[in-house]
């Protein structure tokens, strides 16, 4: 910042006390202004990633939801299958029985098609990475940093629990076992509950997430735009 002094010459004290108070004035000015334009140059940042960030969650909200209720039907359907294949055991129906029991459930098709949505964090590691997230109020902050601590913890916690539950293999030799019309319904009895709960962990899981953005961002649905935006991506998903 450079200033220059006046050229006239001081002859007073009185003179010499105006000139000095006109510089401070316009060090002090300027001085202001750079921290107004400053201010209002973070007050910008923090509204735009704060807007980026929040459309993110919601389009992630509307995901999660559908993610949910697809998921909870599909557990739902695999749930009756496993209630009646414990049935028919316990009853010890025919493999005719149980056959025309599993087709009239499935179709003699087993699949597990559970659905995790691609919960996107863009926006706010570009709020991180610019320091823009420490311009927006901390209050906010912190609702915003839950939400995204939630979805790294429970897609993680799902990851964990398909490793633990699901064998991948025995599911796709059930598969081909009962295209080929000859399969063990024990066995299938103990991969359709393996099917279930990881179902069922997912739809809890997709729950707690649902819950944790309303109440971190109460009163704010997902707009038309966004919502629009999630089912384009889950259509292209599915296909």
């Amino acid at each position: 910042m450079h200033f220059e002094l006046p050229e006239a010459s001081v002859h007073s004290l009185k003179e010499f006390a105006k000139h000095y108070l006109m510089i401070v004035l316009s060090i002090l000015t300027a001085l202001s202004l750079e921290a107004w334009i400053e201010h209002a140059h973070h007050e910008r940042a923090a509204a735009e990633a704060s807007a980026r960030i929040e459309a993110e969650i919601h389009q992630n909200a509307v995901e999660i939801k559908q993610a949910r209720d697809h998921d909870r039907d599909r557990m739902l359907s695999l749930g009756k299958l496993r209630d009646n294949l414990l049935n028919d055991l316990k009853a010890h129906a025919s493999a005719t029985i149980i056959d025309q029991h599993l087709h009239s459930i499935i179709g003699g098709e087993l699949y597990l098609d559970g659905r995790w949505p691609t919960l996107r964090h863009e926006a706010w590691d570009v709020a991180v990475a610019n320091q823009s997230a420490g311009w927006i109020d901390a209050e906010r902050l912190r609702h915003y940093s839950s939400v995204y601590a939630e979805q790294n913890t429970k897609s993680a916690i799902v990851a964990n629990e398909m490793t633990a539950l699901l064998s991948e293999s025995r599911m796709a030799d059930t598969m081909i076992d009962i295209q080929a019309g000859d399969y063990q319904p024990r066995e299938l009895l103990h991969i359709t509950n393996q099917m279930v709960g990881l179902l069922s962990e997912e739809v809890n899981a997709l729950e707690y997430l649902d819950r944790e953005i309303d109440v971190s961002l109460p009163g704010k649905a997902a707009g038309p735009e966004v919502v629009a935006l999630a089912a384009d991506r889950s259509a292209s998903q599915s296909r």
